[in-house]
Order: structure tokens, then C-alpha cells, then sequence
């Protein structure tokens, strides 16, 4: 085979076969095709998708590029919840210490940033001495001691995946279905699973822009869960304003924190304890999704959320201090105010360039070789509906450097809009497919 030639084929609409895919991806793997030509492939999938039996053996190759996680050793439910990617989007820190707590064993094969994303891996590495590159058996020592571990792709787990991945970031390839759904169902099922929780994000903030294209993703995922024997669900949740205050991985790391607590936003809290009743019922831990969800929120009001987070922080190497003493995390240098030129009510905050411009500033990756700046970030000081006086906070830029903080600063300004009246309110659950 030649690669031009499938690139080629794709471009022009054609369906691949199997065989054609599984050697592309194993070619890539093994280095025999150069980084400029599968981002040629991947920029053709971009634009003419792929068929679900593409996807299906894009799946399994990238799952045959490494090892399928044997985890029978590990007593008890092993039940997993992803997200597609948002802005402020920390919820797998909450809801998977929650379902822990609660008696589900939460096995994590999280990714970083991605494009105007921020990634699990990222936000805890902001923790000094945090692990996430664990062999696979410190991983199961430490799902089997606390109930949840956390580890990025390896050169043991679909090591195709993580190649992919980094590329699709500095390619624009980042919003594909079909990549999408390949990426993370590969993770998934080499897992050794009994359930998975999704959360698909659409709105400005997502790469998924309409809830048609969310929806689509959302199928294909649980139908290629549903062919593998795996029970999954997927939630379609709003990600047209970011998901809590803070945005950048130390930042969020607090705020994980406060809500862990009981005093974070509530938004960040009704979605992640609505994942975490998900993850719970799928593990067969109640009988009902209602049980689940009323043994969510008695996880978190009683602080064993907070104590799991802790006791998985400290089985990786982290300093749990971190989640009572902010300074211990890094910390940015400089802030700078973001001001309402006029007095009214928010009546949307762009997601995607509050994103942007986090990631501007050192939270994000413009390339796959850049390195986080984990101290930087946003916080927002006021949410969609609320009201704001002329001179009044939007937000604050927290750097640590004063490279393309005025860009920055600019995208932040343009992302809020200022109405008269009160926007109507928008539900955070738009679906559930399953």
C-alpha cells in the first residue's frame, strides 16, 4: 500500500477498508509514515468523515498497538467517565472521587489540552510530584488501594493514540466525529471496563458546535460500546459559557477543591454529581439512578469525595496539602482586571475564546512541543444572567508573562456580551443517549 494513495482516497470520499486503516495506523506507530502525511489523512477525515466501520477499525487498531489492560484483579465495578473537552471543564476531578468513594473502582486514561481545552493530565501535574505516567502495575496498586487512578496514553496503552492526538492538536483536526469517537472509545476498551459515562459536550466551547453533531457523536460511542459488550451512557451538557469559574489547571485544581467541599459554582456540581449518580448506577452500586444520585450528593456533603481525591493525590506521588493550602500550587505573578464597559446583565460568554485565550497565556498548547504554564489562567467574576454595573469585574487574566497578554486580554473582553434585559436560562443536561 501507499500512503498517498489513501490519502488520496480519502479525500475524495472513499470508504477504506479494514486492512487499509489498520495499516496506516500501525504504519504510524512504527514510524514508517511521517507526521506530514497522516496530517494530510487526517485533515481528508476532517472533511469527508469516516463510516462507522472505519471508525470501528480505526478502534481497534489503535487498541492493537499496545495491550488491553487486564484489571479482573481489581475487586469490585470498573467504571470510567469521559469528556469530550470543554472550557473549565474539570469534572472527571469530582465525579470520579465521588463514584470511588461510593464503591465504583474509576480506572482513568485522561488526555491533555487540546486546541482551546484543557485537559486532566495537565491540571494534575499542576500538583507538585503528581504522577500520571505509572507502569500498569503501580496503576492497579493504586486503583486496588484508593478506588481511582488516573494515568495518561503509554507506550503499554494504545501508544498509537497518544501520537495521534498530539497531532490532531497542531493540525486542526482536533473537531472530527470520527476521531473523536476513535480516540477515546480505543482508551476505553482497552481498559477492561463494565461501563463507561460520557459527557459530550456542545456549544462554543466544545468541538462540537451543534447538539446534531453532539448527538452523532454520541451514538456512535455508545454503539461502539454496545458492540464490545460495554454498558455506556452519554450525557449532551451545555458548554456555550465555561463550566465554573476558574479556567487553567492550577485554578481549577482549587476550585476542584472548594466544590469537592461543598462550596464550589453549581453548575460545575449538578453536572459532575449527575456523572458521578451515572458512573454509580452503571456499577451496578444502587438499584436506581435516583438512589445514585441521592448517594452522590451524600459523598459529597459528608467530605469522602474530597478524602478519595486526596488519598489518590497522595498514592501518585502528589502533595494533598494542595487541595487546603492554594499556596502550595503555582502560582501566577501578575493579574490583570477585565472590565464591563457598560452596566446590564451577561448575556453570554464565549467559551471558545475565553479558551483561547487561556491557552494564549501559557494554560494551552499552540503545538504539540509547547510546554503548560500550569500557574495561568482565567477566573470569571460573574456567570451568563447575571447583572453588572459599568466598570464593574468580568474577569481576571492570572501570567506569569506578558507575551500576548494584550491579545489575550482582548479576546477576553470581545467573549462577554452585555444586554439589557436577563437572558433566558439554559439547561446544563440537554440529552442522555444511551
Amino acid at each position: 500500500m501507499r500512503t498517498v494513495d489513501l490519502i488520496q482516497r480519502k479525500r475524495n470520499g472513499e470508504e477504506l477498508s479494514p486492512e487499509e486503516i489498520t495499516w496506516l495506523v500501525e504504519s504510524y506507530s512504527r514510524g514508517e509514515i511521517p507526521d506530514y502525511q497522516m496530517s494530510a489523512f487526517l485533515m481528508a477525515v476532517y472533511f469527508q468523515a469516516m463510516t462507522d466501520h472505519e471508525v470501528g477499525a480505526m478502534v481497534e487498531s489503535i487498541i492493537a498497538s499496545g495491550e488491553r489492560l487486564d484489571l479482573s484483579s481489581v475487586p469490585g465495578p470498573k467504571v470510567d467517565k469521559h469528556s469530550t473537552g470543554g472550557v473549565g471543564d474539570k469534572t472527571s476531578l469530582i465525579a470520579a472521587p465521588l463514584a470511588a468513594a461510593a464503591g465504583v473502582k474509576v480506572p482513568m486514561i485522561s488526555g491533555r489540552a487540546l486546541g482551546h481545552t484543557g485537559g486532566t493530565l495537565d491540571k494534575l501535574e499542576s500538583i507538585p510530584g503528581f504522577r500520571t505516567n505509572l507502569s500498569i502495575d503501580e496503576f492497579k496498586d493504586v486503583l486496588s488501594r484508593t478506588g481511582y487512578a488516573v494515568v495518561g496514553q503509554s507506550d503499554n496503552i494504545t501508544p498509537a493514540d497518544g501520537k495521534l492526538y498530539a497531532l490532531r492538536d497542531a493540525t486542526g483536526t482536533v473537531e472530527s466525529t470520527a476521531l473523536i469517537a476513535a480516540s477515546i472509545m480505543s482508551k476505553k476498551l482497552a481498559m477492561g471496563l463494565d461501563a463507561l459515562v460520557l459527557d459530550v459536550k456542545v456549544g462554543a466551547g466544545a468541538f462540537m458546535k451543534r447538539q446534531i453533531d453532539a448527538r452523532r457523536l454520541a451514538q456512535l460511542m455508545t454503539t461502539i460500546a454496545r458492540r464490545a459488550d460495554l454498558r455506556a451512557q452519554a450525557l449532551i451538557t451545555d458548554m456555550n459559557q465555561p463550566l465554573g469559574y476558574a479556567i487553567g489547571n492550577a485554578l481549577e485544581i482549587m476550585e476542584v477543591s472548594q466544590t469537592l467541599q461543598g462550596a464550589g459554582p453549581d453548575d460545575l456540581a449538578i453536572i459532575s454529581i449527575e456523572l458521578a449518580a451515572r458512573m454509580i448506577f452503571l456499577g451496578k452500586i444502587t438499584a436506581t439512578l435516583e438512589e445514585a444520585r441521592e448517594l452522590a450528593q451524600n459523598k459529597l456533603i459528608d467530605g469522602s469525595g474530597f478524602r478519595k481525591l486526596k488519598e489518590t493525590i497522595a498514592a501518585q506521588g502528589g502533595n494533598p496539602q494542595v487541595l487546603d493550602r492554594f499556596e502550595l500550587l503555582p502560582n501566577a505573578t501578575g493579574a490583570m482586571e477585565i472590565t464591563s464597559p457598560r452596566g446590564g446583565y451577561v448575556s453570554a460568554i464565549d467559551a471558545e475564546e475565553i479558551g483561547l485565550a487561556s491557552a494564549m497565556i501559557g494554560a494551552g498548547r499552540d503545538t504539540k512541543e509547547d510546554t503548560i504554564d500550569p500557574a495561568v489562567g482565567v477566573i470569571l467574576e460573574v456567570k451568563v444572567g447575571q447583572k453588572i454595573d459599568a466598570g464593574g469585574v468580568l474577569c481576571r487574566l492570572y501570567f506569569t508573562k506578558e507575551d500576548r497578554l494584550q491579545e489575550a486580554a482582548e479576546r477576553v473582553e470581545d467573549a462577554f456580551r452585555i444586554s439589557a434585559t436577563a437572558p433566558e436560562p439554559r439547561e446544563l443536561i440537554l440529552e442522555v443517549v444511551s
